[in-house]
C-alpha cells in the first residue's frame, strides 16, 4: 500500500495543535538514521487505517521525492472524537527482523469434525497473533485450517503451522489459547438425564408411608 507524508518543520503542542485544526495528521517516522517528522492528511490517514493491511503490511511512504519502506507502529485516537491526532511508522528494509501483531483468518471450520459430527461451537478466542519474521516476509494476515478440529479441542498457539520463517513470540512459557471447541447447549440440555419429578405434596417417602398406613 502506498500513501502520501509531507516533511513537517514546526514542532510543539502549539504546531501540533494547528495542523490538527488544518485537517492535518503529525507524525514520526524512526529507524534507519535520523527519525523524521512528517504530516499527513487527516481524512486519507482516518480511512487508511480501517484497512487491516495498513496495519500489518509493509508500506510504501512517498515523501518529497523519495519512497520509503515504513511499517505502521502507533497510532492515537481522540478520545471520543473520530479524529487520529497522533501517527508513528517504523523504517524497514528487507534484512529487518521484525516482531508485529498480525490478524488471524479462520478457515474451513465448517468441515471439521467437531462441527460436521458433533454439532460443536468453535470459539475465536484470539484474532491476532504476534509474530517475529524478516520484513521481507510479514504476511498481512495469517490463516489458519481449522478442518481437523475434534470435540473438547483447545488449539494453543504452539500448535499453529505457521509458514516458513515465520514463528510466534512467546512471552515466557505462557501458550495462549487461540480456538477452543464447546458442546452446543442443545446438546447438553438432550445429553442431561430427566429428572423424576413427584406430585405436589408427596415426596418418594410419603407414598411409602401412606401405603404402611392402609394395610
Amino acid at each position: 500500500m502506498k500513501f502520501t507524508a509531507f516533511e513537517r518543520t514546526q514542532q510543539g503542542t502549539g504546531a501540533s495543535r494547528r495542523l490538527r485544526i488544518a485537517g492535518k495528521v503529525p507524525g514520526i517516522v524512526y529507524g534507519g538514521g535520523q527519525p523524521a517528522t512528517i504530516e499527513l492528511d487527516h481524512n486519507a490517514l482516518y480511512f487508511a487505517l480501517k484497512k487491516e493491511a495498513f496495519h500489518s503490511s509493509i508500506l510504501e511512504m512517498e515523501l518529497g521525492a523519495s519512497v520509503h519502506k515504513v511499517l505502521l507502529r502507533d497510532f492515537q485516537m481522540h478520545p471520543w472524537k473520530q479524529q487520529v491526532l497522533h501517527v508513528d511508522f517504523q523504517r524497514v528494509d528487507e534484512a529487518t527482523r521484525l516482531r508485529k501483531k498480525v490478524p488471524l483468518h479462520f478457515a474451513n471450520e465448517e468441515n471439521s469434525p467437531a462441527v460436521k459430527t458433533d454439532k460443536c461451537l468453535v470459539n475465536h478466542v484470539a484474532t491476532e497473533l504476534e509474530i517475529e519474521c524478516l520484513a521481507s516476509q510479514l504476511p498481512e494476515f495469517v490463516t489458519i485450517d481449522l478442518s481437523g478440529l475434534v470435540k473438547g479441542q483447545s488449539l494453543h498457539a504452539s500448535d499453529l503451522k505457521l509458514p516458513e520463517g515465520i514463528k510466534a513470540v512467546r512471552h515466557g512459557q505462557l501458550d495462549p489459547v487461540i480456538v477452543t471447541v464447546t458442546v452446543a447447549k442443545e446438546e447438553e440440555e438432550a445429553a442431561a438425564p430427566t429428572a423424576v419429578v413427584a406430585p405436589a405434596g408427596k415426596t418418594p417417602a410419603k407414598k411409602k408411608n401412606e401405603k404402611q398406613n392402609k394395610k
